[in-house]
């Protein structure tokens, strides 16, 4: 395999994990416990610790439900490790949109910036990857601008509505 045909077989699976509900999702969910857990100034650690343990613990409850919900619909000639490794290729998404975040998070934590600037930060960052991931999505069915322009809106409007959250509700 030449590195060219490496290098797409590389970005075809980083699609089929992130073009994904479960990535959107896990943006959102991402999202959501930095307005929950970093209302009132709370330390980026904190804010860190409950992302990392809360995206653990929906990972682990959707591989769950993947693995059962497959074994019941396939019966008696279902397998649980074969429904166990699908369910968690296909929920992989939850993860690995949380890298960016929590990597963000742990500047904060670290010190590199601030910690009340790490939250805010991964609050943008999540809503602009929400924007991007509409985008590509929505240009995978459409040639379609405006097509793309609304579906890359659509998907930062939920980020959007979380960051008025912080900004409003939790100050």
């Amino acid at each position: 395999m030449t590195q060219d045909q490496a290098d797409r077989t590389s970005r075809r699976r980083l699609h089929q994990v992130l073009l994904t509900e479960e990535a959107i999702y896990g943006l959102i969910l991402v999202s959501g416990m930095i307005v929950v857990s970093g209302s009132a100034g709370s330390a980026s650690a904190d804010v860190l610790i409950t992302v990392i343990v809360t995206v653990a613990v929906f990972f682990a409850a959707h591989v769950y439900a993947g693995a059962v919900a497959r074994l019941a619909a396939v019966g008696r000639d279902g397998h649980l490790g074969q429904s166990l490794v699908h369910a968690a290729k296909q929920s992989s998404g939850l993860l690995v949109a949380a890298i960016v975040p929590v990597f963000i998070l742990a500047l904060g934590t670290t010190h590199v910036i601030a910690d009340d600037t790490a939250n805010w930060t991964a609050l943008i960052v999540n809503t602009v990857m929400l924007a991007v991931l509409g985008w590509i999505a929505i240009s995978r069915w459409s040639p379609s601008w405006a097509a793309r322009v609304i579906g890359s809106i659509i998907a930062a409007s939920f980020g959007v509505v979380l960051i008025l959250l912080k900004a409003f509700v939790t100050h």
